[in-house]
Parts: structure tokens; sequence; C-alpha cells
């Protein structure tokens, strides 16, 4: 997923009595303990004076606040961070061969990789304050497929840090520098941003770990609290962000999509403070913003993606927000509302907010949206759609650990509220549908999967996206292992059949459920950051093979398993082990090239 920091200006007095006592802690110790150096008239005043605002500020938080790593439980050994291995290493096949019409590319795969040992907490006189399990900074993983002289395939490995520059900056330093600033005690947050901002300028770390994505040309790693940091895709060095020319002032979603028939990238960008969301659309060459349009929303929604249809862009906005009044009033900075509304808006490519035509839907939280489409005078959106959110987690206060657990086990529908809730299983995603009629304004919606898996991570063969589409794949989530360690596992890969529904089931009164095929992995491997791998000269849509990372964590090896799409349920055409392990992340990508781009390896 991704690490919803937005950057935030604290405005308003500090009513909460405990927030006022903890900050005059602060200007006590700035005031009375630091002693501010005589300057010499022939000194540069103002750089002594910067230099001796931070070196006191970084006295403060040194004294002040103490880092403390957050523990892994056993079962939670995968997500620990590894190192990088510097050059790529040749690595081979141990079961199976590379297809011989497999494309020569680059297999891409971005997540979370935390500096100095793993996540973080602080406690200070200002209560804690945490990490929550989506930050930490990038790393790419990228697997190298090159033919030789003789048509043998010659694969490597490769890994590397997402250098942002706060990364660099927090690596100079050799510790934890970043307060956490998300989850914890709002007097905690609320000084966190403030001593972040003083010392570094920005409220949090630009850590580029979510996606990846490709456009004219050029390779990206986002995450949506920034700008896209541009990386070389042979030696993955971290290069600049990408402004659009310094047209694009805001953060940027972690999903953008290319119109279908144009190669125009539609954009939004979201913020804690007015505008909360924009939109745009950035030329097929990448050089100009061809169109930006403040959408007026009236609260901070975190939106995840945005889908695109021929003629239309497609918004999320469901009740999933960040607050800063709230944050102040000794609220969470993130909450998800259970009984807040959720909306669905259909605007034209070049629309603006009066533009859009909204369609109130069932409350729920979709990040992630398979694709959309137009149906004659429908506009169907397809996603991964649940009754709660992972992020940030539980209300403060709550057992983290029982609250996740909980969250992922099997829905018992035994037990289902008037309402959707249950006291288990309300972290439960399943594929869902929307149909949005653009004459009358009616909404028909329903699930197109069943309760037996949980499934999350969509993907389609990119070259449907925006348009009718037969084909989908998902992770699918092993709800006991994740529930047992309080993480998302993913025990294996879905195929869905759009087309086709499941026979094995009775109708609904909403429509049949769709039909679903599986391919399982073995007990205790999980995997992430599928990509669908299109094949040369392929005529059908699922003409492909499925590309995923894949973690034994009984022998703790990690591999890239070779799905043939057509057949599915069957194992792996090709499994290739990697010289290291490969912690779980978020999003992957096949990235095409010439066959002579790769010999410079």
């Amino acid at each position: 997923m991704s690490s919803f920091t937005y950057a935030l200006q604290v405005n308003g007095n500090f009513q909460n009595h405990s927030i006022s006592h903890s900050f005059d802690h602060l200007k006590t110790f700035l005031s009375s303990t630091i002693k501010v150096p005589k300057i010499s008239v022939r000194t540069d005043i103002a750089k002594t004076l910067k230099n001796t605002s931070n070196r006191m500020l970084d006295a403060f938080v040194d004294s002040a606040f103490r880092f403390v790593s957050q523990p892994l439980l056993p079962s939670q050994k995968n997500f620990a961070p590894v190192e990088e291995i510097g050059e790529a290493i040749q690595v081979f096949c141990t079961e199976g061969n590379i297809p011989e019409d497999f494309r020569a590319g680059v297999y891409l795969r971005n997540g979370s990789n935390p500096l100095f040992g793993g996540l973080k907490s602080t406690t200070s006189i200002f209560g804690r304050s945490s990490h929550i399990w989506v930050e930490g900074e990038g790393m790419l993983h990228a697997i190298y497929f090159v033919k030789d002289a003789r048509g043998d395939w010659i694969i490597s490995y490769k890994n590397r840090f997402v250098e942002s520059e706060t990364f660099k900056l927090e690596k100079q330093r050799n510790k934890p520098s970043f307060l956490p600033a998300i989850e914890g005690d709002s007097p905690a947050i609320i000084a966190a941003y403030l001593l972040n901002m003083l010392r570094f300028g920005v409220v949090n770390k630009k850590i580029g770990s979510t996606s990846i994505f490709e456009h004219s040309g050029k390779l990206y790693a986002i995450s949506e609290n920034h700008l896209p940091l541009e990386f070389d895709l042979l030696t993955l060095e971290t290069m600049e962000e990408w402004d659009v020319n310094g047209a694009w002032d805001r953060a940027f979603t972690s999903h953008p999509k290319k119109a279908p028939g144009t190669g125009e990238l539609v954009i939004i960008g979201a913020d804690a403070q007015k505008p909360f969301l924009v939109a745009g659309v950035i030329s097929a060459d990448g050089n100009t913003l061809s169109h930006k349009v403040d959408l007026k929303f009236n609260r901070a929604t975190l939106t995840h993606e945005i889908g695109v249809t021929q003629k239309y862009n497609v918004i999320i906005d469901h009740p999933l927000t960040v607050d800063v009044n709230r944050l102040v009033s000794g609220g969470p900075l993130i909450k998800y509302d259970k009984e807040g509304y959720a909306r669905i808006g259909v605007m034209p490519r070049y629309g603006n907010a009066e533009s859009v035509k909204w369609f109130d839907v069932e409350s729920n939280c979709t990040f992630h949206i398979l694709n959309c489409f137009e149906d004659k005078n429908e506009v169907v959106v397809r996603g991964c759609r649940a009754i709660e959110s992972t992020i940030p987690g539980p209300d403060h206060g709550l057992n983290k650990f029982e609250w996740f657990s909980r969250g992922f086990r099997p829905i018992d529908m035994s037990k289902k509220s008037s309402n959707g809730f249950t006291q288990e299983g309300y972290l439960f995603v399943r594929v869902y549908e929307w149909r949005l009629n653009m004459e009358t304004g009616d909404v028909k919606e329903r699930n197109l999967t069943d309760t037996d898996f949980a499934m999350e991570f969509p993907m389609i063969n990119e070259d449907f996206t925006g348009v009718k589409h037969k084909y989908g794949y998902t992770q699918v989530v092993d709800s006991m292992a994740s529930s047992s360690c309080g993480m998302a596992k993913y025990g294996g890969l879905a195929k869905l059949y759009f087309e086709e529904q499941d026979k094995t089931l009775p109708a609904r009164e909403t429509g049949p459920l769709i039909k679903v095929e599986y391919h399982r992995f073995e007990a205790n491997n999980f995997c992430t950051g599928i990509a669908f791998v299109p094949k040369h000269g392929g005529v059908e849509e699922d003409d492909g093979w499925i590309v995923s990372y894949v973690h034994n964590e009984d022998t703790n090896i990690s591999q890239v398993h070779i799905i043939d799409a057509r057949k599915f349920g069957r194992k792996p055409v090709a499994k290739i082990t990697l010289p290291q392990r490969v912690p779980y992340g978020f999003h992957g990508t096949f990235i095409p090239m010439p066959n002579q781009a790769c010999q410079n390896l």
C-alpha cells in the first residue's frame, strides 16, 4: 500500500490542557537550558543563527525524545529490512525454465525497508508516537531478463534504496532523526510535525516506497505524500523529483493511470489543507501539465488511486480522512469513520469540480481500483472493497496486534450485524463492482467474490486499462496466517473471470458471483508485488504470465515465480532462487525493453 503522511500546517491555538502543558516544557527548555554562543561581528550572522538554532533543536530532540525499535514477532521476520547487495548478481532457475517467448525486460517491486533496523516509536514529555506499518524507506528489487547471443536467458538480481533527499539526510546523520508523526498521542504528533519542519524544512520523510510507474520512457518510485522520484532502470540510482517542469506543486498519487488512446497520464494529489484534492492530466511526452483542477472536496480524504475510462476520470471519496483540527482537539490525525459517507465521482477527462457527477454508495474503504470502463450508459468500477481500513490501524489505546489479528480472520456471516460490521473479519477484502448510470444517477453495487478468500493488490493486463476486460488478478490473503501474524500475508493468487459466473454457488439477489481460479503456493510461502507480462504476439487478453516474489518462511529463501496465466492452477513454469531474502512489500511492475538495452548490465 502506501504511506499516507501528508504535509500539514497546524493552525490555531492549542486548547487542550495537556498539549499546552507539554509545549510549555519545549519553550522552557529552549529558552533556559541552551546557551547561544557569542557571535563575532565578522561572522555571517544569519548563517550562524541558523546553525545555532539547528544545534539547539537537535539538542532538544536528543534529550527529550527516545527512539525505540518496534519489535517483530517470529511470524513477522520477513517484514524486517535487508541491506543492499551492491552490484547485480546472476541468478538461475532452480525449477523449470524461462519460456522461450518470455519478454526481455525488468521485473520491479517496491516496498518498505526502514533504515536503522526497522520501524520506530518515540517516547517523550509529549507522549508516544509511532510509525505505522506502511512507513519505511523505499527499496527497489529488480530481476533482469536478458538473452545472450545464443538466445539463452541470463537472469540477474539487484536491489537498492530509493534515495530521496530526506533519506540522504538521515543516512548522513547515521541515526533516526525524523520523529514519527502519524499514530500516537496528539501532543507527540504535533511536536513531531513542528520539530521536523523546524529542523529539516519538511514534516515527514519522502520515502518512495509504495509503487513504480512508467511514463514517456522514464521510471518513477512513488508514495503519495510527495512527488515521484525518477530512477535509472539499469542501476536503480535515484535521480530527481518530477514536478512536470515546475507545474505540479503537491503530492502525487501512487497509482496514476494512462488514458486509453492518448497516452496521457491522469493523476490526483491530496493534502490535509485546502485544496484537499486536485486532479491533473500530463501530456503523453511528460513535458506539460495539460490540465489541473481543484475538485473542491470539503474533507481531506486519503484517496490512494484514480481510475480512468476512455472519456472519464473516476474519483473515490471514502470516509478515511486526515483532520488537523481533530488532532489538535486530542483525536487521531487519520481516522476511518465507519458511519461516514462514501461516493464515487465521474468527471470528463478535462472537466472541473462542477462537471463531476457524484454517486452515493454504501460506506466502504477501497484503496485499489482493478479497472474502470464504459458500458453503454453506465460507468463500471471494479475494485477491492472492505468495511474497515488497515490504515492507520486501531483507535489509540487499543491493542494493535489484537485488532489486526481479529480483523484478518475469515468472515463469519452468522455474526454479521445489520450495518454489515462484525467483531471479526472486518479487514476482509472482496472484489466488488459499482455500476454508475450516467443518465439516471442510479447505482448498482455488489460483491463479485464470495467469503472463502480475501483478495487485495489487484491488477490486469495493462493494455486493457480503461476499457472493458474479461480478466483480473489478485493476491489472495491467507486469513489464518495473517491473523496469527497481525500483518497481511498472501498465500496464493486468484484469476477473476468477469464474463463467467461461479456455477458452484447459488445466484444472489444482486447477481451471480464470478468464476475464480486459484494458484496456491506451498505451505508457509507468501507473495508480494505481482505483475502481468504480456506474451509477444498474444491474441487473447490473458496471453501472458504472472510474475511474483515469493518467500518461503521455513527455509528463509526468496524466489521469483513465473506462472502461465492461461494455465493458472498449474505449478509455475519457472522458479528463480534469489541470493538473499526479499522482505514482503507492496506493488510490482514489469518493464519490457529491447534486449540490446539490457546488454549494459
